[in-house]
């Protein structure tokens, strides 16, 4: 599994409005459906179930990043998206610093295994400190997937 195909592109959002954790959760959620990634009409539902598992613990793991994630039945398939924050949002993260960089997974709730081989492939490329740092400076949809598919290859050599 590559990261380009967990992102859905068009759901990437460069600039986020919401300044807080539900809101970024929401705003994300919203976007996958405006782009065709979910129903519009589980919006609600999803971004609730989202911000339910991040009540139970934050996903926001320090160093700038979270990944609030959640495995739902309304979803169909699994997918990513990515938000960017220039301001940083308080996502309770471990390190207490604000987050960035925000990488939104739906999952199946019948795909458990695909739901953490995926978190795996976000973290591995989340550990690198390049990747955490360009992410940060792309301001642009284009300039992020680029950067997806660069850390794709830079995986595979």
């Amino acid at each position: 599994m590559k990261l380009a195909e967990l992102i859905h592109a068009p759901s990437i959002v460069p600039e986020l409005e919401a300044t807080n954790r539900n809101g970024v959760i929401r705003e994300l959620v919203q976007s996958m459906a405006n782009n065709g990634a979910i129903d519009p009409e589980s919006v609600e539902t999803i971004a609730r179930a989202a911000i339910n598992r991040e009540n139970q613990g934050s996903t926001g793991f320090g160093k700038g990043v979270a990944v609030p994630h959640v495995k739902h039945e309304c979803i169909k398939s699994i997918g990513a998206t990515i938000g960017r924050s220039s301001q940083g949002v308080d996502f309770a993260a471990l390190d207490r610093a604000p987050v960035y960089t925000i990488v939104l997974l739906l999952s199946p709730e019948s795909e458990p295994e695909t739901h953490l081989a995926a978190m795996e492939k976000i973290f591995r490329h989340l550990q690198r400190e390049n990747f955490r740092r360009f992410l940060r400076q792309a301001d642009t949809q284009e300039g992020i997937v680029d950067l997806i598919q660069e850390a794709d290859e830079f995986q595979e050599e």
